[in-house]
């Protein structure tokens, strides 16, 4: 499957018709031609996986596991012109405020399943929630976490993986220079390197990681009570983004229109799809900080080609319009973990671009609780 009939829908739209005026913003409606260029390209990637049973018995094992609420908000959905909002709502994640808490953790607990976690260190780079699952995990299983941290990362969430026993080590300017230190201490010491990224030839870890995400999105099909007509979600390296098309497809065939949302600074897959090839990125800073990602994750990159539709592009000041929304409405986060809605409201007066109507349902990720 390449995703709905896409090849209809049209190409890059960097400056739309008169009567669809786009401000601040870019849209890629992937074609056949996007998709068959990176699944030709990736060709020895694997695809996202779609199997949520194993992570749901692993992790449904941990005291603090609980289904996250869906909940049905109506004043999101009158900002945003369409019938329905629904939000998945990750703050409470098995107490570590994020959906991150399902896939580090999920894969030190496959390892202890087999006897290789006690005693092993886990390095990483994160730049926020990852590292705490990393930590988390480590904790529970009684191995230990090193967490490559760039200088820009604030001492206070140092501080919080500290709580959780890691070892913190600050490296680098900017997060692809701490991962960078990450992957070098893991040769340098035999320890085993726990990215949520994936690049040619590490491709095992982040695919079981990937694999723990599943579980938020079955929860969700479960919890809808119909399906969507739309999902909108939030992407950086888009573990999360792939792992949630890829069931979303599962669960609902073609018929959800699937968008992916980037901040406008760190445009990794928009860019690599609308290239045929995986592409990386530069730009500044930006405050959606979990989603500053310049570079993609070729597994998310892969099944994105495949089960995506649209790709979006949103300023800093949508991105904060979005986090205000979800506050105003009462489910506080930061604009990364609002960006999937932020995308939502983007688009609003320029509905028709993405098929959106009034009679729309859409379902937004609220992936992480505010900093």
């Amino acid at each position: 499957m390449v995703g709905r009939g896409v090849a209809d829908v049209g190409s890059e739209v960097t400056r739309a018709p008169a009567h669809c005026q786009y401000r601040d913003m870019r849209l890629l409606h992937k074609t056949h031609e996007h998709a068959n260029a990176i699944l030709t390209a990736l060709s020895d990637v694997p695809f996202p996986s779609t199997d949520a049973e194993r992570p749901k018995a692993l992790l449904t094992r941990c005291p603090a596991a609980a289904v996250t609420p869906l909940e049905d908000v109506p004043e999101l959905a009158r900002a945003a012109g369409v019938a329905k909002v629904y939000v998945k709502d990750e703050r409470s994640r098995m107490g570590l405020g994020s959906f991150k808490a399902l896939g580090a953790a999920y894969v030190i607990a496959r390892d202890a399943e087999d006897g290789r976690a006690k005693g092993r260190t886990y390095v990483t780079a994160s730049a926020g929630n990852h590292g705490l699952s990393v930590a988390a995990g480590a904790q529970a299983f009684g191995a230990r976490a090193v967490v490559y941290l760039a200088q820009t990362v604030p001492e206070s969430f140092a501080d919080r993986l500290r709580a959780f026993g890691a070892e913190v080590t600050r490296h680098g300017a900017i997060y692809e220079e701490a991962m960078a230190g990450a992957a070098q201490a893991a040769k340098d010491h035999d320890w085993a390197l726990l990215s949520d990224s994936s690049w040619p030839g590490y491709f095992d870890r982040p695919h079981t990681l990937m694999e723990g995400y599943l579980v938020l999105m079955q929860e969700a099909v479960a919890q809808m009570p119909a399906p969507p007509t739309h999902i909108f979600l939030q992407a950086g390296v888009g573990g999360l983004a792939a792992a949630c098309a890829a069931y979303a497809r599962l669960a609902w065939g073609e018929a959800p229109r699937i968008v992916i949302v980037e901040p406008e600074a760190a445009p990794a897959l928009f860019e690599s799809i609308k290239a045929g090839f995986a592409q990386v990125t530069e730009g500044p800073d930006s405050a959606m900080g979990r989603l500053d990602c310049k570079e993609p994750s070729l597994i998310a990159l892969k099944g994105l080609a495949r089960d995506a539709d649209d790709f979006l592009l949103i300023t800093e000041n949508e991105g904060a319009a979005g986090s205000d929304a979800c506050l105003g409405a009462g489910y506080a986060t930061t604009p990364s973990g609002g960006a999937g809605l932020a995308g939502l409201l983007a688009v609003r007066g320029h509905q028709q671009a993405l098929g959106l109507s009034a009679v729309s349902r859409v379902l937004v990720i609220l992936s992480e609780q505010a900093s």
